[in-house]
């Protein structure tokens, strides 16, 4: 039974495909359940997890909740429908404390058994929708989730800039919804989140990399 008003069927049978990281962005724990569970303002998610590592579910798996909003990942257009969305209680300032990443980590390892998925499946919503979103933001701790094996990390190398936007879309951003700049944005977000300055060897040999290594379905065919 799901605790949250706010979910719907998915879409056209759609399988689970990928779970989607955010953090609330509210004063606490409490204001955001509340939020979330609240019919007027018509988000949810699957789980909430608070500071001290309690996790809430607040709807079953098998409904669509509304987290996600507009954006893409691959194909994937209706990401509500294909995914799994988890929010961190955090203002998006602050580091992520040890309780909630070790929960986080345990809920994600769970899931993804459970649908059998890899850890590329796992993405933020910034990498979802580049142009309006930039959660779980820079103080998330992606390279502990990959360490975990429940997220992915690349291997630092450089490559040439133009091939930026091609190995980008590879991996899944929506590269063709967004600029150049905001597409840069979402990479280095994630991956090299203190990184300034103009596109450079380095953000291209990092999703050369990860293309290389996790192409995303799908992918290939949104790009040529």
């Amino acid at each position: 039974m799901s605790l949250s008003p706010n979910f719907g069927p998915r879409r056209d049978g759609a399988a689970i495909s990928l779970v989607v990281l955010h953090f609330t962005g509210m004063e606490s724990h409490a204001a955001a359940r509340a939020r979330l569970c609240d019919p007027d303002a018509e988000v949810s998610a699957h789980y909430l997890i608070s500071e001290t590592g309690l996790c809430e579910a607040l709807v079953a798996e098998d409904q669509r909740a509304w987290h996600a909003g507009q954006g893409r990942w691959g194909d994937v257009s209706d990401v509500n429908s294909a995914s799994i969305g988890i929010e961190l209680t955090n203002d998006g300032a602050q580091p992520f404390a040890e309780p909630q990443m070790a929960a986080l980590t345990g809920l994600l390892g769970e899931v993804l058994t459970r649908y059998d998925l890899g850890p590329e499946a796992v993405i933020g919503h910034s990498d979802m929708a580049p142009h309006r979103k930039f959660d779980p933001g820079p103080r998330f701790d992606w390279r502990r989730l990959a360490r975990e094996g429940v997220s992915v990390w690349p291997d630092m190398q450089d490559a040439d800039p133009s091939a930026f936007g091609e190995a980008a879309a590879r991996f899944g951003y929506p590269v063709d919804l967004v600029s150049n700049e905001d597409l840069l944005d979402a990479v280095r977000l994630r991956f090299r989140p203190w990184a300034a300055g103009p596109l450079d060897e380095f953000d291209s040999g990092l999703v050369a990399d990860l293309a290389e290594r996790y192409p995303c379905p799908g992918a290939s065919a949104l790009t040529g």
